[in-house]
């Protein structure tokens, strides 16, 4: 993709550096990453998402051939409301994973600019005699994020008047002018997600700010990412990875009907687990892990881990994400990773 559209204003922002995340070229840090992951555990951080990818699906058969293409249901999706999904291929494995969102006469579906292309060409691929029409918006349409206590807030401080959103719910809202997608993100932390045309993300950056929320970069969003447990697509989660072994139930309903992939889903869960489990690690001070690295218990190769942060507060905390099996995976259990040491732990992390 190349620049997002906030990243254009780069001398203006500030940015210390910029890097290639999620596929589009974003700040990496506005000066101390450890200071911006702050902001979204204790105030408000105000962040680019102009990585994420937008895909209108339009046309009479919309609704019943997403419904048959994503592991969620969109049949009984409500007008307002999303959910997050898996695109699998037919022997259960995952090709992608994206947020879904019913705005009534369309859907909208919000990815990773590194995935976009692969969805597109799966979509295009099972769409036959439907009546469905797939544009990409991602030109048209940006986004900024917002995470922390605070947000709320610096939302209203920035002119936003926003009621009491459920998680993946959103409103439409006009702000200075500007037509607003506001939507309520789905974990733990408070989080928003104001979707806009590209050429107002600026001003609306700008009054973020001036309402209280500092500013965060691409390697900050990954230490929340990893503390919070969420994994992401193409370092945690891979192609060669079934939907349970993710522990991402919040991608699933057992209810909807048939889709691609589906057959294999539905025999894991009614067969039992599957051997593999996503989970988190923490590890000792001082420790070096890097993505990759084999876990052991006993000297016996039992997993793998897929994401390292590192945070500093006083002291060092090293944790990590990776899959592990099953058996093993036990919160309390202590492993081995390269020469260090460490103990499984649930996700989210706690005590952070």
């Amino acid at each position: 993709m190349g620049l997002t559209a906030l990243q254009v204003h780069a001398a203006a922002l500030g940015a210390a550096r910029v890097e290639d995340y999620r596929g589009a070229t974003t700040a990496a840090s506005f000066g101390d990453p450890q200071a911006e992951f702050s902001a979204l555990r204790t105030g408000c951080g105000v962040y680019d998402l102009g990585f994420r990818a937008k895909i209108s699906l339009t046309g009479g058969d919309r609704v019943r051939w997403l419904n048959g293409m994503v592991t969620n249901n969109i049949r009984d999706l409500e007008s307002g409301r999303g959910v997050y999904a898996f695109l699998l291929n037919p022997q259960g494995h995952i090709l992608g994973d994206l947020f879904a969102y019913s705005r009534g006469d369309s859907l909208l579906v919000d990815t990773d600019y590194s995935q976009v292309e692969k969805i597109l060409a799966t979509f295009d691929h099972y769409i036959i005699m439907d009546d469905v029409e797939v544009k990409n918006l991602s030109h048209q349409l940006t986004a900024l994020g917002l995470s922390g206590p605070k947000s709320r807030e610096a939302l209203e401080a920035a002119g936003f008047n926003i009621g009491d959103l459920l998680p993946l719910q959103f409103q439409d809202l006009n702000w200075q002018g500007v037509s607003c997608m506001v939507v309520r993100g789905d974990t733990e932390s408070v989080s928003y997600e104001i979707g806009l045309p590209p050429a107002s993300v600026k001003q609306l950056w700008d009054a973020l700010l001036a309402g209280g929320a500092a500013p965060v970069g691409a390697e900050a969003l990954e230490m929340q990412r990893i503390v919070s447990g969420i994994p992401r697509y193409g370092v945690d989660i891979r192609e060669r990875d079934l939907p349970q072994e993710t522990e991402q139930a919040r991608a699933l309903n057992f209810n909807k009907g048939c889709y691609v992939g589906q057959e294999i889903v539905e025999r894991i869960r009614s067969r039992g687990n599957v051997h593999r489990k996503f989970t988190g690690f923490v590890f000792k001070e001082g420790t070096s892990i890097a993505p990759g690295s084999k876990i052991l218990v006993r000297g016996k190769e039992l997993g793998e881990i897929t994401s390292v942060t590192s945070l500093r507060n006083g002291h060092e905390r090293r944790m990590a994400l990776g899959y592990i099996r099953r058996e093993a995976g036990v919160p309390g259990k202590e492993v081995e990773v390269g020469d260090a040491a460490a103990v499984v732990s649930g996700l989210p992390f706690q005590e952070v």
